[in-house]
């Protein structure tokens, strides 16, 4: 009979759970049978040696910047998941979160028990009819204090599993930014790979643009040449040249901020990686939208936000039903000390009391509807982050796709550059043309050479936004 008794409160609880509040479960998502508009290849067309395949349905992969191959890509990656002062914050942010729900746990599910000790002397008024007005009096009091207050409709349950839920919301959004970490410091250290390449080409650009704004002025005096000519070419290096500061300074920024990504100070920024030194992965996975929906920390994120809403406006409207709560208390007492240590001294109350909202100005009211709104709210971001998870997947893979085609067109124009300047170099050193023309020729083959460089790098950098848009395997999320 008394477990019966015990467990009645807890019953009651658990039914009040399905009594109040809006359902818990986050809406219905449409499932579309592929992300993008005209559907995703199988793979990728071919382009510097590799077609990548499209596995759809495929598991995402944890630690995927392993996949290019790279010790040193690794090492800064780890480096930057130790050191990141954003996330140490964000640990520490889920663990006050995790505290805070323990604490209110403890005060909703447990009762409450004090004790007080309160020695006190002081100068009292007496009564009227004596003589003397004022008495002085020792109280000495020491008590233990415990209270109890029995959730009958769930208010409190309800309230600590909406904390439970944000809890949850924090624990996925700190998944997400180790993702995002991780992902900004692979595409990063691309950028900076690629920008290495770039400045240098520009460099040998710029200086051959220089050499041939000479050549021409050394013809225009010679009459080989036309002022038309001479001016052009000199408009042609100065345009070249003034391209390049700005690029270094880009340069410098990206790897400035690569070392503040890896907790490090700009000055203290590693130095770039060779760009043929990072492999790209032959087959990256595709999940299929209903998998989607329970691997993205974000959208898990948002779902736990479905949930807590929903417990917070169900605890809004049980805070409005009757509670009741128990107080009793035990210690010893006395006006001295002799009296306080003996059994004469032995105090005690017990009492209970039955609370029922009747009129708050309409604030329980309002209450309500404020929670019925955040959860509504909540509802709405969570539609919202599938709607852009979907489109972030459909895009990066329309990229993905778009990125081997122009990879392939710049190696081509990169390769027939290259072998245009090998041909004009063999004319040159026979005599059958002049220096001016293997100039030209050298400056056609470094702006193809940038043009395939940055479209290498964005292959590979929207390869590592494809991993990352996947989120986790699912054994790995978050309980």
């Amino acid at each position: 009979m008394k477990l019966r008794l015990a467990l009645v409160p807890v019953v009651l609880a658990l039914s009040a759970c399905t009594a109040f509040g809006p359902d818990r479960r986050p809406p219905q998502m449409p499932q579309p049978a592929h992300y993008s508009v005209e559907g995703q290849p199988a793979q990728t067309a071919q382009a510097d040696g590799v077609a990548q395949q499209v596995v759809i349905g495929a598991r995402p992969v944890p630690s995927w910047w392993t996949s290019y191959g790279s010790d040193d890509l690794n090492a800064l990656v780890e480096e930057g998941l130790k050191n990141s002062p954003s996330l140490a914050a964000a640990r520490s942010t889920l663990q006050a979160a995790r505290e805070q729900l323990r604490s209110q746990i403890g005060d909703n599910l447990f009762p409450k028990i004090d004790l007080e000790f309160s020695p006190t002397r002081q100068r009292a008024l007496g009564i009227p009819v004596l003589p003397q007005q004022t008495f002085i009096e020792n109280i000495f009091v020491a008590q233990a204090n415990a209270s109890y207050t029995f959730d009958f409709f769930g208010a409190a349950f309800l309230a600590d599993r909406a904390l439970e839920g944000q809890v949850q919301q924090q624990a996925f959004q700190l998944e997400a930014t180790r993702r995002a970490l991780a992902t900004n410091i692979v595409v990063a250290t691309i950028n900076a790979a690629s920008m290495q390449e770039q400045v240098a080409a520009t460099e040998k650009l710029v200086a051959l643009g220089e050499q041939r704004a000479q050549q021409t002025a050394a013809r225009y005096k010679l009459g080989s040449a036309s002022r038309d000519e001479m001016l052009a070419s000199e408009q042609d290096a100065a345009n070249a040249a003034a391209t390049l500061p700005a690029l270094r300074a880009q340069a410098m920024a990206v790897r400035h901020a690569q070392a503040v990504l890896l907790g490090r100070t700009p000055d203290g920024a590693p130095a770039p990686l060779q760009l043929q030194a990072l492999k790209l992965p032959e087959s990256v996975p595709v999940s299929v939208p209903s998998d989607l929906l329970h691997q993205r920390p974000d959208i898990l994120a948002a779902e736990a936000a479905v949930r807590a809403a929903a417990d917070a406006a169900g605890a809004a409207t049980a805070s409005m039903f009757p509670s009741l709560s128990l107080n009793a208390s035990y210690g010893h007492g006395g006006f001295d000390w002799s009296t306080f240590t003996s059994p004469q001294g032995a105090i005690w109350s017990v009492g209970g009391s039955l609370t029922q909202p009747l009129f708050h100005g309409g604030a329980l009211f309002a209450r309500k509807r404020q929670y019925q709104a955040s959860y509504d709210v909540a509802v709405g971001q969570y539609k919202q982050t599938v709607l852009s998870a979907f489109r972030t997947v459909a895009d990066t893979l329309v990229s993905l796709d778009g990125d081997a085609d122009t990879l392939f067109q710049t190696q081509r124009a990169e390769a027939a550059a290259r072998d245009a300047q090998g041909d004009t170099d063999s004319r040159y050193r026979l005599g059958a043309t002049s220096f001016f023309v293997t100039l030209t020729a050298g400056q056609q083959y470094q702006n193809a050479h940038i043009q395939y460089v940055r479209a290498r790098a964005s292959r590979l950098a929207d390869t590592a936004a494809l991993f990352d848009s996947m989120g986790n395997p699912p054994e790995d999320q978050l309980k």
